[in-house]
């Protein structure tokens, strides 16, 4: 039987559509779950973007289209992303993917060697792809931790420490999943200083919730003096506009922009000439269900923060962006004799039909930093309400008596 590669054997994957399959097996023998485990607007796509859609099939609109994207939606992206960053973009510089996230690995494949000991610094808890990625285009995963004294901000002294002259890729991601955290503009003035002493470090800035900040104004490394030039912006339209299934993301490097359009030559062709139209749309249609999408967000931040610090055990700071919560959960484990995060995540998923995704799912566990679980809060009130009621329930039920 023929055999597979080692790299095939050792890809990582995505735990969150793990866990989904895992409940949606639960949910059809008959289970009642309530899920807090993928990141995914529970918005319909607003009705505008859908009809430039239909008006794209109906107008012949489905044929292949450039590799970068078609020219209209470049422009817009360009203009959206300039216009939220303060700085300035050309079309040229954009180029268009399948979703954000392929160009994690184009960016990590453009920059670093395979098999040359290339090394990609990346944080932790982070997006897992980050690191499966690293590993399959054979470069070194360097995780750099984000810790809850610092609201989950990279420390620039441990930055610093991490970087060696082999280090080709800094990875930055605010807001953030899992965590929400954001990054500040001093947290980024304190990056940008390490950074400018070591001038052969990309950045890949992954920008994908830069509209979903609640408690500041968003800010990107790129404006930030002489970093722009080595600053890869990701960004899309799956979070800010509920389109995750249309699958449109874009990047913004005026040096990487031709490789990157090589990348979707070489793979995808080019991104859903359909989903391209809608994208238009919405970048430069009415932005109002955007922002009715982002005040909802906020009010279910606040509702499941609040709801979450009742529960025995549990400790939760509000996130500054995304849609995720991040509670501390080290007391309830010791309450209910979990040995850690990843068992409360089972025991709270077959024993009070909760669904969640542990901290490990997210990389090592930062030291010292104690166990969290993460929910999504890309769900309706009634549902928040009700399955963070339900974990409240079990904690109480499940907890041990204090030992004489």
């Amino acid at each position: 039987m023929p055999t597979l590669s080692r790299r095939a054997e050792s890809l990582g994957t995505e735990n969150a559509f793990v866990v989904l399959a895992e409940v949606n097996q639960l949910i059809r023998s008959g289970k009642d779950i309530v899920s807090f485990c993928i990141g995914q607007p529970d918005f319909a796509t607003p009705a505008h973007v859908q009809d430039a859609a239909v008006e794209a099939v109906r107008g012949g609109k489905h044929g292949y289209t450039p590799s970068a994207g078609i020219d209209e939606l470049r422009a817009a992206a360009a203009a959206s992303m300039a216009r939220a960053r303060g700085i300035s973009i050309s079309p040229d510089e954009v180029v268009v993917g399948a979703g954000a996230k392929p160009f994690i690995a184009y960016a990590i494949a453009s920059v670093t060697d395979y098999g040359a000991g290339d090394e990609v610094i990346f944080p932790v808890p982070g997006f897992p792809i980050y690191e499966s990625q690293c590993r399959a285009n054979g470069a070194v995963p360097v995780g750099l931790p984000l810790r809850e004294a610092r609201e989950f901000a990279f420390d620039p002294d441990e930055l610093a420490a991490c970087i060696t002259p082999r280090t080709k890729l800094l990875i930055l991601n605010a807001p953030q999943n899992p965590t929400g955290g954001v990054l500040s503009s001093a947290d980024l003035r304190a990056i940008a200083a390490v950074l400018e002493r070591h001038r052969q470090i990309w950045v890949y800035a992954d920008e994908i919730y830069s509209r979903l900040v609640y408690d500041a104004e968003f800010v990107s490394i790129a404006a930030l003096p002489g970093m722009q030039e080595r600053t890869i912006i990701s960004d899309g339209a799956s979070k800010t506009y509920a389109m995750t299934g249309w699958r449109i993301g874009f990047t913004a490097n005026r040096q990487l922009a031709p490789v990157f359009t090589r990348w979707i030559t070489n793979t995808e062709s080019c991104a859903s000439q359909i989903s391209q139209w809608a994208a238009v749309a919405a970048l430069n249609g009415p932005q109002d269900a955007a922002e009715n999408m982002r005040r909802r967000f906020l009010a279910r931040r606040d509702l499941i923060v609040r709801l979450l610090n009742q529960v025995p055990g549990f400790r939760c700071a509000a996130p500054g962006g995304a849609f995720y919560a991040w509670p501390n959960v080290t007391e309830a484990c010791a309450l209910i004799g979990a040995s850690d995060s990843e068992e409360l995540r089972k025991r709270l998923l077959h024993e009070a039909g909760v669904a969640v995704l542990a901290d490990i799912h997210f990389g090592p566990r930062v030291a010292g930093d104690g166990q969290h679980i993460r929910f999504s809060y890309a769900a309706a009130e009634s549902a928040i309400e009700a399955g963070v009621e339900r974990i409240a329930d079990f904690v109480r039920r499940a907890t041990r008596p204090p030992r004489k």
